[in-house]
């Protein structure tokens, strides 16, 4: 009989586990504990509005081909992809923004218009980039990091000496550019790895060749679409999802997990994955004698930020603002130092403005606007609904005084989303958003193993784990430890 896998959690990785797994011949249950699969992924209808409630950059559009290729699939058979022009808006100050061009001359022109003869710099700054990507994304992300013996090749040893592991992404990105604004338009991506500029390794310029080569895309319908036609592949391949089952605990004898004990009922198993979050299944879900990691390594870990979010419904439409804006008219240094040196609410944030409805009229009623608004912050901040409803007129006091109209009397639906939403709906580490940040020293086999230690079959998978935070890792996080399982637990 087939091997009976018990897959906790819905997100990215999970289906990705499970829907690998299946298809290699395993009997695959999804075991999520909200109301429908996505994790973070998510959406939510009102008003009219479709909201997603996470993700909204689809960057790296090769991994979801190499995802769906896996299965004989194309994305394009589940969901509608475009390419968006621009990129995104970057505002400055209420009378200074500049559009990111999706074609590669008129970026290089872009950057020459800011810093004479940066052009020229932009094209080696993404050749070396480049180098970084393809061996980041097809070789490094698909190590299982279990050893250090699978970093041992000379091939690897010759390519780590070229993907700048050493050097901090701030010198490196000095070394092309000067002009502080170029250094913020290179250098943003990195706030959402999780550390400044200065404590993640240069090789991250590989999410610059992401962006500005490989481009922004938007499935329509929104980035829950691609959680639609991975549940409808997972489910083409067998795999069984059952929601609102949140896990009480996984039942081991000796060194072995056998069941997976719900709010709703009890699953035999042969092999268990945990999507969920890392950290809750070594606290909550097994013995504390089977334990990866103890709370002191837990509470060294460096986090990702997390996020304040809000979803607007405005009654009318916004003609300055673009799909995706990035409010960068306040200090990039003191909000990174406020998110992770000194953790606090920030002083003067910088935030994210996304209004998918300019690309997708399905999302919002007719003449409206569908807004998404993201302020990066520390984990485990006290969050109460007054530090929310501050945050919120103070950055839409901002983002009126660019699109020089009032926004705030027109909103006719809001809702707001932060660090006890987090751990309410995910039981996310001091309520995280992102994961752990991507330091030197949380890399690779320096993360938490994707195996646990003293139970045998206990398999863990998403943004806690190898190789990271984000989608596309979390997709490939999920291909990883169905090969894990595969070696060790064949059909």
């Amino acid at each position: 009989m087939p091997q009976r896998v018990a897959v906790i959690g819905s997100g990215f990785s999970g289906l990705s586990v499970a829907t690998s797994l299946a298809h290699k011949g395993y009997d695959v249950t999804i075991l999520e504990k909200n109301e429908m699969p996505g994790g973070r992924a998510r959406l939510f209808r009102a008003e009219g509005f479709t909201y997603d409630m996470g993700p909204s950059w689809y960057w790296m559009p090769d991994v979801f081909e190499t995802y769906f290729a896996r299965f004989g699939k194309t994305p394009a058979d589940y969901y509608n992809l475009v390419r968006l022009n621009p990129s995104y808006k970057v505002v400055f100050s209420p009378t200074e923004a500049v559009d990111m061009p999706a074609n590669l001359d008129e970026l290089k022109a872009l950057f020459d218009s800011i810093e004479p003869g940066s052009g020229a710099r932009l094209t080696e700054f993404l050749r070396q980039a480049f180098y970084k990507y393809d061996v980041g994304i097809n070789n490094f992300v698909w190590k299982p990091s279990r050893s250090v013996t699978e970093f041992m090749s000379i091939k690897l040893l010759y390519d780590v000496t070229r993907l700048d592991v050493f050097q901090s992404f701030a010198s490196h990105a000095r070394k092309f550019f000067t002009h502080p604004r170029l250094l913020q338009l290179i250098e943003f991506p990195i706030l959402f790895l999780g550390a400044t500029p200065q404590n993640t390794p240069a090789m991250y310029s590989m999410m610059n060749y992401a962006e500005m080569v490989g481009g922004t895309w938007y499935p329509m319908g929104g980035m829950h679409k691609i959680i639609e036609g991975m549940v409808a592949l997972a489910q083409e391949k067998g795999v069984k999802i059952l929601l609102n089952q949140t896990v009480q605990r996984i039942e081991t004898v000796g060194d072995t997990a056998k069941r997976v004990h719900t709010t709703q009922g009890v699953f035999e198993a042969d092999v268990v994955v945990a999507s969920a979050d890392y950290n809750h299944v070594e606290t909550s879900l097994v013995a504390p004698s089977e334990r990866n990691y103890s709370d002191e390594y837990w509470a060294k870990r460096v986090m990702a930020p997390s996020s304040l979010l809000f979803y607007l419904g405005v009654n009318k439409r916004i003609p300055k603002l673009e799909h995706h804006n990035l409010f960068f008219d306040e200090d990039f240094g003191l909000h990174a130092q406020e998110i992770y040196e000194t953790p606090k609410w920030p002083s003067k944030p910088l935030f994210y403005a996304s209004a998918p409805s300019k690309t997708d009229p399905s999302v919002a009623p007719a003449g409206m606007e569908n807004l998404f608004l993201l302020i990066p912050v520390a984990p485990d901040l006290t969050d109460d609904e007054a530090t929310r409803e501050r945050y919120y007129h103070l950055i839409m006091q901002r983002l009126e005084a660019y699109v020089g109209e009032n926004i705030r009397d027109h909103v006719i639906y809001k809702r707001s989303y932060a660090h006890r939403d987090f751990k309410a709906d995910y039981n996310a580490f001091r309520g995280n958003a992102y994961g752990l940040a991507n330091t030197l020293m949380q890399t690779a086999i320096l993360k938490p193993t994707l195996k646990n230690k003293k139970v045998r079959n206990l398999f863990y998978t998403g943004q806690l784990t190898v190789p990271g935070p984000g989608v596309p890792p979390s997709l490939i996080s999920g291909l990883v430890v169905a090969d894990e399982v595969a070696k060790e637990f064949s059909v």
